[in-house]
């Protein structure tokens, strides 16, 4: 079950720590290389803007953006403005969003996303969060994924072993977190990260990928390349993009 009132409350926390790194940049800085090819910084802080007003959007009824075309071109139009410019967009839209999530509605209902994917309402704020904390990453100003929450990071994880669950371009294999924690992800039949997780134990693949939460967060959300995992049983495999 998802805490939508607990996940709001740590987009708020999030989003406070990213607007006081972000301050403390300069314009220059704001037009640099981020760590996503193609984007400078103000290509991400752009895009944590017209994110934020998209879910409104959601919350309100509406396709989360008129087009996949007129969602990049947003982005793109606001990637060359000024910090200060940036600063108040990406904040008075995190304010629209907290307060499109204030009003009483159904939690339970199915929402749609980008490209088709539903949701029940309830999952929002953890999607807005996973934004603001990946990108927060992203922007390379000296916040890593060793420093995010360890209770975001863990289930980022899960849900990203989730995702790739029974995905026929990804081997079934066993992710093994240096805590000992197991998740069982990739083409296979009979187990997902959830059954691990309650204690139930399908039989599991040979291959294994094994790391820090930190390296494993990053190679399945494609922002590391794997390099610090341990690898048993084959090798690391290629993980298709999200």
């Amino acid at each position: 079950m998802m805490d939508h009132a607990r996940d709001l409350a740590s987009v708020c926390d999030a989003t406070d720590r990213l607007l006081s790194a972000v301050a403390d940049l300069d314009d220059a800085a704001v037009t640099e290389p981020s760590r996503l090819p193609g984007w400078t910084r103000g290509h991400v802080l752009a895009h944590l803007a017209r994110n934020a007003d998209a879910l409104v959007n959601v919350f309100e009824g509406r396709p989360m953006y008129v087009s996949g075309e007129a969602r990049d071109a947003d982005i793109e139009r606001d990637a060359p403005r000024p910090l200060k410019t940036h600063l108040a967009d990406v904040r008075d839209s995190a304010h629209r969003f907290q307060d499109a999530a204030s009003l009483s509605q159904d939690w339970s209902r199915t929402v749609e996303l980008r490209n088709g994917v539903l949701y029940t309402a309830a999952w929002l704020p953890w999607r807005r969060w996973i934004e603001v904390e990946l990108h927060h990453v992203d922007l390379g100003i000296g916040y890593e994924l060793e420093d995010l929450p360890t209770e975001f990071a863990q289930r980022e994880i899960n849900f990203l072993a989730h995702r790739f669950s029974k995905h026929s371009d990804v081997p079934a294999l066993t992710i093994k977190q240096d805590d000992g924690r197991l998740l069982l992800t990739g083409a296979v039949e009979g187990g997902t990260a959830e059954q691990l997780d309650s204690g139930h134990r399908p039989s599991l693949p040979d291959l294994t990928v094994t790391g820090t939460r930190a390296d494993l967060l990053g190679w399945l959300s494609g922002r590391r390349d794997g390099t610090g995992l341990r690898v048993a049983g084959g090798a690391l495999p290629s993980l298709p993009p999200l």
